[in-house]
């Protein structure tokens, strides 16, 4: 199988973007994107999905620990909705829990520091959104 997907880690100030293999056997932090507009945004990500040929984007969804829906989450939802409609592309989400934590202990663990790297932290953590949606595509393979 192949993969043409960016992850997408979609925050209010930034959004954390990774990329994969054709193959879905490596993740890597490709940018992060500064938010100043929808309309900038929209271009930066236009520009990365047509660069890459990409064909869908895994945005992690921001549950509450409970499992609910807050306030951030359904922000996330709208973005995702109205990327969907202005790329013309796939949007598929997964459940982003502590995925800035654990980016976060990763980069804590190489001797990164963390108040000074939040890109870091945001290309980190889309990239464990990416990883986790591939392991879900490559289970319902097997």
């Amino acid at each position: 199988m192949q993969y043409a997907a960016l992850g997408l880690d979609v925050g209010r100030k930034r959004i954390g973007i990774a990329g994969c293999d054709r193959l879905g056997i490596t993740v890597h932090g490709i940018t992060t994107i500064i938010r100043k507009s929808w309309q900038d945004d929209m271009a930066e990500l236009r520009s990365l999905i047509l660069e890459r040929n990409i064909d869908t984007l895994v945005i992690g969804l921001p549950y509450n620990m409970d499992g609910s829906l807050g306030y951030q989450a359904k922000q996330v939802q709208k973005f995702a909705n109205g990327a969907a409609k202005h790329l013309g592309i796939t949007v598929e989400f997964v459940d982003e829990r502590l995925t800035s934590y654990e980016a976060e202990e990763i980069m804590r663990s190489q001797g990164i520091s963390t108040r000074e790297n939040k890109a870091m932290i945001d290309r980190k953590a889309a990239a464990i959104i990416l990883q986790q949606w591939l392991a879900i595509k490559q289970q319902s393979i097997k």
